[in-house]
């Protein structure tokens, strides 16, 4: 799977188990996407999926979270771009929630706050089939259920990957977070940006790490036990520093399990850090590194990269329920 079922707790899940996450669903980042919006290659679309299996964990946004899709523009892994989504209190007679949507730049960016200048004020939440969207200057925002974008054989991975189970995640829902805008809001470097996801929790006062995404299955598959939650808690500017609980670092454990699938070693200074190149003057593509797509079939890209062509694909194909238009994620099930 690509990062379901792995929200950070006292052990985090292993991508083998399916079953409720240890930590908190509402925070546990689900999939990254970042692409040219069609028709129109002058902005970009921005997604953040949290809480799988929704509404089964989960019923709601956490109020007491941050929600940020970070941005670098000059390689040095360290935001320099932030948008940050908070969530109100579910109200106690519809059960709704509003959003608002800062935007962060420089050193406020790089920071663990809420800070930057509010682009999205009060915009309803969808937790039905309509989505409701928010509009304000240049940007657009949707947050709510929505169809799960990820299409994955995940039986057929945890059964020795014999892939024949088609997709569990055909009929699956998450909590998305779309945020339209335009090219010039990400900086002026596009060569140079690459992008994560990043969720905060608020402990005893002050903002915490929780969950972090950018490319597909890296924590699930090159991260195990404790390792997992280590990986959350550091940020990608410490990805090839980092040490894990065999007292190595992220890089020479990951180089370990890629001999063990039978690929190059060498990928791990590739897929190290942790972040999701985007290159904003060319066309979106996964397989070229350069932002992802919802239809860009990142398991069969990723499987064929991590074991050197030994395997090529898990027999499953993009969905068919994505929107023309925003918010381009299909109805939920």
């Amino acid at each position: 799977m690509a990062d379901h079922l792995d929200s950070p707790g006292p052990i985090a899940v292993e991508t083998a188990r399916i079953g409720p996450p240890m930590g908190d669903p509402r925070t546990d980042i689900t999939d990254v996407y970042a692409f040219l919006k069609p028709g129109d290659p002058s902005r970009s679309v921005l997604v953040l999926d949290v809480n799988p299996l929704a509404p089964a964990l989960a019923t709601s946004f956490n109020p007491d979270a941050i929600y940020m899709v970070n941005l670098d523009t000059n390689g040095d892994f360290v935001p320099d771009i932030s948008f940050r989504t908070r969530f109100s209190e579910v109200d106690a007679g519809s059960g709704g929630q509003t959003a608002t949507v800062h935007m962060a730049t420089g050193p406020l960016a790089a920071a663990l706050n809420n800070g930057g200048r509010a682009i999205i004020s009060g915009a309803p939440a969808s937790f039905g089939p309509v989505p409701a969207i928010a509009t304000r200057g240049d940007f657009r925002f949707f947050a709510g259920i929505r169809s799960d974008p990820f299409f994955f054989d995940l039986l057929g991975f945890i059964n020795g990957l014999q892939f024949n189970q088609g997709d569990f995640f055909i009929d699956k829902n998450v909590f998305a977070i779309v945020l339209e805008v335009p090219n010039s809001a990400l900086g002026g470097s596009p060569a140079r940006t690459s992008m994560w996801a990043r969720t905060l929790l608020n402990q005893n006062g002050a903002w915490v790490r929780d969950d972090r995404m950018a490319r597909a299955a890296i924590n699930t598959v090159f991260n195990h036990g404790q390792d997992k939650n280590i990986f959350n808690s550091i940020d990608p500017s410490q990805d090839r520093s980092a040490v894990t609980t065999e007292g190595i670092t992220f890089v020479s454990s990951f180089a370990k399990t890629l001999t063990a699938l039978g690929g190059d070693a060498g990928l791990a200074n590739v897929l190290l850090p942790d972040v999701l190149n985007y290159d904003f003057s060319k066309a979106t593509d996964y397989a070229k590194l350069n932002g992802r797509r919802l239809q860009d079939d990142v398991i069969d890209i990723s499987l064929s990269l991590v074991t050197n062509g030994g395997l090529t694909t898990d027999h499953v194909g993009a969905h068919t329920d994505y929107l023309p238009d925003f918010p381009f994620l299909g109805q939920p099930h």
